[in-house]
């Protein structure tokens, strides 16, 4: 469900780049502009880094995880799906705005004054502050949960270096989140008093502070970069590992990359604010410190390729696509390099170099590891393997695309054209530029249209998967696909790292057990985190409408909600051995 609802929002956010580019084709076009043009970007950037990039990173979470570190479920299941339900319609509350007074058109920074009540009078920012916040709230829950399932949950024999790079880029990626978003909650929760209640915490004229949104903003802002990305880094790992069949290459080195990037990710943020007078001092040493996080990726870079070094590559499309991340990613890395000096930051901000450089990280980086996770683990989760043919369409017409789309943008900005506008003049040489990024959109809008197509295929007549179609390491892959509800009829005894290729390297065809087959104990269903989220639905819009009344009903759905799952008494339900065996012989039939 993350997975499709953030595809969704994936494809919501696509079409509004494409409605960007459409504007910009030409000088001078008036097909869509002013404050039209502003509610495009400001959903475009914050429906791909909130609705679309997390929530399909979770929902593949939610199925690898568990199984890589050989576990039933997630430690929370309630809480999961509660957080589930609190992005979507925190989502739901943000898209709404198109229908409902206006979407927000401060862009996705939402930066003050111009977040405030004076420039942006419609409810569009409070769809904005509402929405994130109750999307983020489901998102923290999501970072404790694998946080604690990570620590607690390991099969017997998995010690933390034994767990494969996925799972750790997710440990780390959740860290990340835990500390990252409370910022953010408590920027938008000023904002928000800011703007339903009349308090002045970053209104300059009322003795607030705007800079002080922008600390806040980007306390969280630079590191859920890397809560997007870490995690398409251990896609990488598992894909190039598979596909090249070797182990990966310097595991214990890449391990220490990921915490050392999730540490520096966090400490870097001042980046952004170079050009706010904060001095040379204080430039210099986030600008030193930027830097310093190419030497960890630049270890996860040549590890990447000294793995595929003398092995037996095959290029399936996940493996094309993984293969196609390793340039692209290293252009975004370097451009970043060179907006990290304070000096040259003072030229390139604010241009169409900057949209270059994040679009080569986040697109290059976490898009490409998406769709490598998706053909990856698609047989896994679905039973079947999505065409290879359409794959490779999919891949090539995805990796032209961007680069028209992106690589031209590096010298539009150089040239001149500054970022956010809805228009430039003719005879400035920007048209050939803009011409050619806008067709580079359109490629890849149609390489989307042959991954659908591949979906619709597979489901009606797609080749179905066995347990293991790749000849995979880990240990999803010592089960059946897709897994049966309780995922191991028995918890497996891990006893290397790769736990199933040791296994198979040792002549055997599964995992041993750790545990005799028994009764499985699982959770009871529940409505109850749907009703709270319905609840929270309706105080946001209450808040966003101005109608207290409707705003302080959805709260009290709310604390009933709250109140009922406290005296609930959940026994679950149990599987009995006799189930799991007729389930068991049923898979391997």
């Amino acid at each position: 469900m993350y997975f499709l609802s953030g595809f969704v929002f994936f494809l919501i956010g696509g079409i509004e780049a494409l409605l960007i580019r459409m504007q910009l084709i030409v000088p001078n076009n008036g097909f869509m502009v002013g404050d039209t043009f502003n509610q495009l970007l400001t959903m475009h950037g914050t429906t791909m880094i909130f609705l679309a990039a997390m929530p399909m990173i979770f929902g593949l979470m939610n199925v690898i995880v568990p199984l890589q570190i050989g576990a039933r479920d997630v430690a929370f299941p309630f809480m999961n799906a509660l957080g589930f339900w609190l992005f979507f319609v925190g989502g739901l509350l943000l898209n709404i705005s198109w229908l409902f007074g206006g979407a927000p058109d401060a862009g996705w920074t939402s930066y003050v004054q111009l977040a405030l009540n004076q420039y942006s009078p419609g409810p569009g920012i409070d769809y904005y502050v509402l929405g994130l916040q109750i999307s983020g709230i489901g998102s923290m829950m999501g970072a404790i949960n694998f946080l604690v399932t990570i620590v607690n949950m390991r099969a017997p024999g998995m010690t933390f270096l034994r767990m494969p790079l996925f799972t750790w880029t997710t440990f780390v990626t959740s860290a990340l989140i835990l500390f990252a978003f409370p910022p953010l909650t408590v920027g938008l929760l000023l904002l928000m008093f800011d703007r339903l209640f009349g308090s002045h915490f970053f209104d300059a004229t009322g003795g607030g502070d705007p800079l002080i949104w922008q600390h806040l903003f980007w306390i969280f802002g630079h590191p859920e970069v890397y809560i997007v990305i870490l995690p398409a880094f251990g896609i990488m790992s598992e894909v190039i590992a598979t596909f090249s069949k070797k182990r990966l290459f310097g595991y214990s080195s890449m391990v220490f990359a990921t915490v050392l990037i999730g540490f520096l990710g966090f400490m870097v943020w001042v980046h952004h604010m170079f050009t706010v007078g904060l001095g040379p001092m204080s430039n210099a040493i986030f600008g030193i410190a930027t830097m310093a996080i190419a030497v960890p990726t630049g270890i996860k870079v040549f590890n990447w390729l000294f793995t595929m070094w003398g092995g037996r590559i095959r290029f399936t499309t996940p493996m094309l696509f993984a293969v196609g991340f390793i340039p692209t990613f290293v252009i975004g890395g370097m451009t970043g390099v060179m907006l990290a000096s304070p000096p040259a930051d003072f030229q390139y901000q604010d241009s169409y170099f900057v949209v270059a450089h994040f679009h080569y990280v986040l697109i290059g980086g976490t898009v490409f590891g998406l769709f490598a996770g998706a053909y990856y683990w698609w047989p896994k989760m679905f039973g079947k393997k999505l065409n290879e043919t359409l794959g490779r369409w999919h891949f090539w017409l995805f990796l032209i695309g961007f680069h028209m789309t992106f690589l031209v943008q590096h010298w539009l900005g150089l040239w001149g054209m500054p970022r956010r506008v809805f228009t430039y003049q003719p005879g400035y040489g920007l048209e050939w530029g803009n011409q050619l990024s806008t067709a580079g959109a359109l490629l890849m809008g149609v390489s989307i249209i042959f991954f659908l197509v591949n979906i619709a295929v597979t489901a009606r007549r797609g080749e179905a998967a066995d347990a293991d179609p790749w000849d995979g390491r880990t240990l999803e892959w010592a089960i059946p696909s897709p897994p049966p509800e309780y995922n191991f009829a028995q918890l497996p005894l891990v006893r290397e790292l790769d736990a199933l290729w040791y296994e198979k390297m040792n002549g055997k065809k599964g995992v041993e057990p750790a545990e005799p087959l028994g009764s499985i104990h699982m959770p009871s269903p529940s409505y109850l985190p749907i009703l709270m989220s319905i609840g929270f639905f309706i105080a946001g819009f209450g808040f966003v409408m101005r109608a207290i009344p409707a705003a302080v009903l959805g709260l009290i759905m709310v604390f009933i909600t709250m109140f009922m799952r406290s005296f609930e008494h959940d026994p679950g339900y149990h599987i009995e051995p006799e189930e799991i065996e007729a389930t068991e012989k049923g898979a391997k039939a």
